[in-house]
């Protein structure tokens, strides 16, 4: 056992815990010059680590892949909490929805880069009609009051097929404009190029997730608690279905099926997982504080009462379902171009437990326990412990999965609430405001006023 390594990567552990916080607590700060200032210097502190510098590098590679999964994790963790924690939705489809927007990305930029544009023609339109259209067939459900759940479902679904078939035409009649364009030395085959690509990619799956959610979402939410959980198994073990069969049931011979999709391009860096990480906790945290976050966690408590006050609880409930799916998407969009390989077996449905379990490790209904677990339990639980174990025999590190749910089943016991309970760090601490005399109204406590219960 070389205990120089394994002290090590404590002290890695505590700093990356120390770095989050640091990071929450610039995010709160009033000033806007001193959120950029610290944003910038806590992207620079990572990317220093990362790189070489005489010969030595704080993070090495395998800390560096521990680092990504970490914060695509947080983002899939993160979009669950907002269902489960928040809104009380028992969810086990996150990690299907993780998988899609993987897929959806990995798809556009292989075929980009193989001089096949109809990936982002096609997933580009798609999305913009597929948003189009549900904007516009609200409205006209909207003018019928009492319309059933299920006739709403099919006018989008029939609305969804259309679009998806309208942006296959018009991607397979603009790809030969651009083809010439994507040979190699052609103005699209460049760094920037692809880049922007990547971006749009990321993007893209992201919100094609997230409009699978919502036509998913709408008949499965009027169900229970529980047997929406259990529907939403069935998503995750559907889309595992699909994957393992992409090549003949689905028209995709390029993702190869149950043998694993190869030659992704490896975008991800840290610049790219950092920048939609913190677009996921800022937007979070923007939701939860505001007058619609307030309905969701309404739902949560009481759904007859958020009901007799006005609140329409299908509609927070989908919601919620849709912008936690979003933030899968986007974590899977991330995971799938720093890995460059994606099989079918990484989204099974026993893998899909994993961000429940961190959910409520961390604290259901806290931001900070969630982003804190989630970078936990991969340098923790999938980095140092595999190690360890490793060590003892090649059985070994399976292990894990029984020191789990142990692990799990004690922290229920001895602390339900989970590790930092309702506890708020810095940018995710609950808004203090006082009444200013004189002005009508209330306004910002300073920025370092104290959070409810004297959180830190």
């Amino acid at each position: 056992m070389n205990f120089v390594y394994l002290a090590t990567s404590a002290l890695k552990i505590v700093a990356l815990l120390a770095y989050l916080y640091a990071l929450l607590w610039v995010l709160g700060r009033k000033q806007l010059w001193a959120k950029i200032v610290g944003v910038v210097a806590a992207f620079g502190v990572v990317q220093l680590a990362m790189t070489p510098i005489g010969g030595l590098r704080i993070f090495n590679d395998f800390d560096s892949g521990l680092l990504y999964q970490a914060c695509t994790m947080s983002m899939v963790a993160m979009g669950l909490n907002l269902i489960y924690g928040f809104n009380g939705q028992f969810s086990l489809g996150q990690w299907g929805f993780y998988g899609v927007g993987a897929y959806a990305a990995a798809d556009i930029t292989y075929r980009w880069v193989d001089g096949d544009a109809r990936g982002l023609l096609v997933a580009g339109i798609g999305v913009a009609l597929g948003g189009l259209m549900i904007l516009g067939v609200n409205r006209f459900v909207n003018r019928f009051k009492g319309m059933p759940v299920l006739s709403q479902f099919t006018l989008y679904l029939l609305g969804a097929i259309l679009a998806g078939w309208v942006a296959v035409v018009i991607g397979n009649a603009l790809n030969p404009l651009l083809a010439p364009l994507l040979e190699e030395g052609g103005p699209l085959a460049g760094y920037i190029p692809q880049q922007i690509v990547f971006f749009l990619a990321v993007v893209i799956a992201g919100v094609f997730t997230a409009e699978l959610s919502f036509l998913f979402g709408l008949p499965v939410l009027t169900l229970g608690s529980d047997y929406f959980g259990i529907a939403t198994l069935g998503f995750a073990i559907i889309v595992y279905t699909l994957m393992n069969n992409s090549d003949t049931i689905l028209p995709f011979p390029e993702m190869k099926g149950g043998r694993g999709m190869i030659g992704i391009p490896q975008y991800t860096t840290w610049f790219w997982a950092f920048l939609f990480l913190l677009v996921v906790i800022v937007v979070m945290r923007n939701l939860i504080y505001s007058s619609t976050g307030r309905a969701i966690m309404a739902v949560r408590e009481d759904e007859t009462a958020a009901k007799a006050m006005g609140i329409n609880v299908a509609q927070n409930k989908l919601l919620a379902f849709v912008i936690g799916s979003l933030f899968a998407g986007l974590g899977g969009a991330i995971y799938a171009h720093y890995i460059g390989f994606l099989s079918p077996g990484a989204f099974t449905f026993l893998l899909g437990f994993n961000p429940m379990i961190i959910v409520v490790f961390g604290g259901l209904g806290s931001m900070t326990g969630t982003l804190t677990a989630s970078f936990g339990w991969i340098f923790f639980l999938e980095g140092l412990l595999r190690v360890i174990l490793s060590q003892l025999g090649t059985d070994a590190p399976t292990w894990r999965f029984v020191l789990y749910p142990i692990a799990l089943l004690l922290l229920m016991l001895l602390k339900p609430a989970g590790l930092l309970g309702n506890v708020e760090w810095g940018f995710f601490k609950k808004p203090v405001f006082v009444r200013v005399r004189g002005a009508g109204g209330v306004a910002p406590a300073p920025a370092g006023a104290a959070g409810e219960g004297g959180q830190p």
